[in-house]
């Protein structure tokens, strides 16, 4: 991992590829390099930290240096050998002939190392990537087999998930560009091509865009591309698809940090995730149709997700039990693939990802399809490989999400849970027309998150106050637990302060142990059928003296008695609420982080797009 840029064709390839990787930051990283084959030379340049360092040594007097042949670039975050400029990526063959850019992880390195440490070959990094392209070099270089011959010998050989792009300075008009478990995206634009790890490097610059299938090769040579097999050399359809994604998305706008931006974006985000989709008492769910007689006579639904989008899967647990009586189980996706998960052709599987690239949810999703499921999959990237491994789907809506921390994803994610749980009680006769009309009238409830928006300062003055604490317990009931768990892992992201989110009655459970006069304790209290009970928690830390904090719809003077601080937001539903909730605790974190002057678009250790397991 993690991000991989390419270019091939008339330009400079080298302010191509560097705004290629600006555009994949949002992704994460500690390091960044770019090859350029020209003149027959393979120049590398590679710097740890952000690409604006490996920018600065690809420009003389604020210039960019002068490459007219294909390039290579990568931001790495780090899975094997240290964050440092030896690992950092490209990596090239001892021969100096092969330049290597890779995604993934090839499980089998070692013994292949063993096998070409007794071929003499030496190694100079300690990654997995090294031995792949030496691999690839170890068969090239043996003088019986062209580039397009070696990649695929050395891809045979491999085992593990793996997206590259190759050069070879003894071929210099060939690209090859390879995918397997690791997504890889081909634009094409007359004569020039480009190689992104998803779409956001190209968009600038085409439309056009072909989606490589899992064990696909991308050959391009001179003016012309050709689709083949790892497995086997034989021409595959060229499947070009044209896409509507808007540079827009890309820029910051009046915002610093695109979380805060995306943040603000829920009121039109929610809005186009739920417009068209509800109508008075009937939820239209297209993208389902073909599968629906199979879906609403399922007897298990399984969900299965990873991090935010699991949140997100327990509150759609709580929705489509609670709407349509029908038993729902949630495991995290990492967990799905291994354990004995009682799934058959009954059964439903609803996979979560922002992304549509998530390396354990793919691997949950192909166990689902192996055992007759019915694969459903909720995901913001049209094209991606969630979207073409399941059997059906329903996209969020919400546009390119940059912020490594998921925002407006959540909200659209649950919003869409929110609908099926609606449209499966319409079709099981679990909800009267009547009660479905009132869930479905969205109107007034969605203009609310202007109100929520509006308190900004409010929050962020909270905020401030708790930056410096070390602990923070999330306390919440039913459909505002994973609420909880949410907001505890935005500050955890984030600002790196070690937060918990807990069910509120489970917090005597032991956690209670942890409460000091300096901990702080948010409380999601909506005035509901838990209310009562969560007051008695709220009593039981403060009676310990722990600082209260409180979201609430309820203007009780009791919750104002309790509370060090308390943050109203408007009357409404309880699923509505939710989402008010959230965005009142993504601002809190937010603020925190920015507080503790932290880069909040790209928090540590982290990446957006987990494409390995």
């Amino acid at each position: 991992m993690c991000g991989i840029v390419a270019y091939k064709g008339p330009k400079n390839c080298y302010p191509i590829l560097i705004d290629g990787l600006h555009r994949l930051e949002y992704r994460g990283y500690d390091s960044a390099g770019v090859a350029c084959l020209n003149d027959g030379k393979i120049s590398i340049t590679k710097r740890r930290g952000k690409v604006i360092q490996l920018e600065q040594g690809l420009k003389t007097d604020g210039k960019f240096q002068n490459c007219d042949g294909p390039g290579i670039a990568h931001t790495r975050w780090a899975t094997h050998g240290k964050p440092n400029q030896i690992n950092a990526h490209p990596h090239k063959d001892q021969s100096g002939n092969i330049v290597l850019v890779h995604n993934g992880i090839i499980e089998n390195y070692n013994p292949i190392k063993k096998f070409l440490k007794s071929k003499k070959i030496k190694f100079k990094s300690e990654t997995d990537t090294e031995v792949l392209v030496q691999l690839i070099g170890y068969f090239f270089n043996k003088g019986k087999l062209n580039f397009e011959q070696s990649v695929r010998a050395a891809l045979q050989r491999v085992d593990g998930a793996y997206a590259i792009v190759v050069l070879n300075k003894k071929e210099p008009d060939v690209m090859i560009a390879a995918r397997k478990g690791s997504p890889l995206v081909l634009g094409v634009k007359d004569n020039e091509f480009f190689v992104g790890s998803d779409i956001s490097p190209i968009i600038k610059h085409t439309q056009q865009i072909v989606y490589l299938e899992d064990s696909q090769m991308a050959i391009i040579k001179d003016d012309e591309y050709k689709i083949t097999s790892i497995d086997k050399d034989v021409s595959l359809p060229k499947k070009v698809e044209k896409i509507d994604f808007k540079i827009d998305d890309y820029d910051k706008g009046k915002f610093k940090y695109f979380m805060h931006k995306e943040i603000h974006e829920q009121i039109d985000t929610i809005s186009n995730t739920i417009t068209g989709r509800a109508k008075k008492d009937r939820v239209y769910l297209n993208g389902l149709l073909e599968y629906w007689a199979q879906i609403k006579e399922a007897d298990k639904i399984f969900i299965t997700a990873c991090g935010t989008s699991w949140h997100a899967g327990l509150i759609g647990k709580n929705l489509i039990e609670r709407f349509a009586k029908i038993p729902v189980h949630v495991e995290y996706a990492s967990e799905f693939r291994y354990n004995k998960t009682l799934i058959d052709n009954n059964s439903v599987v609803i996979a979560i990802s922002q992304s549509g690239e998530t390396a354990d949810t793919l691997a949950a999703i192909k166990k689902a399809n192996e055992h007759g499921a019915i694969t459903v999959g909720i995901c913001n990237v049209p094209g991606s490989s969630v979207s073409r491994e399941t059997n059906c789907g329903i996209f969020t809506r919400c546009g390119h999400e940059v912020g490594v921390a998921s925002t407006k994803a959540f909200t659209a994610q649950i919003s869409i849970l929110y609908l099926l749980a609606l449209k499966l009680a319409a079709s099981n006769d679990a909800i009267s027309k009547a009660s479905l009309r009132s869930h479905l009238d969205f109107s007034e409830n969605i203009k609310k998150i202007k109100n929520v928006l509006k308190k900004e300062n409010e929050i962020k003055k909270i905020a401030l106050k708790y930056k410096n604490a070390n602990d923070f317990l999330y306390l919440g009931r039913g459909l505002n637990f994973p609420i909880a768990l949410e907001g505890a892992l935005k500050l955890k992201e984030i600002s790196y302060i070690h937060a918990e989110g807990y069910p509120a009655a489970e917090m005597k459970h032991g956690p209670i142990a942890l409460v000091d006069k300096n901990m702080p304790n948010v409380f999601i209290v909506p005035k509901d059928k838990t209310y009562d009970k969560i007051i008695s928690n709220i009593e039981e830390i403060k009676s310990r003296k722990g600082k209260i904090i409180i979201i609430t719809d309820s203007k009780d003077k009791i919750l104002r008695d309790l509370a060090n601080d308390l943050i109203l937001v408007p009357k409404t539903n309880h699923f509505m609420f939710c989402h008010l909730a959230t965005i009142v605790l993504q601002l809190f974190a937010y603020y925190i982080a920015v507080g503790k002057n932290l880069n909040v678009d790209q928090p540590r250790n982290l990446a957006k797009s987990v494409t390995v397991e």
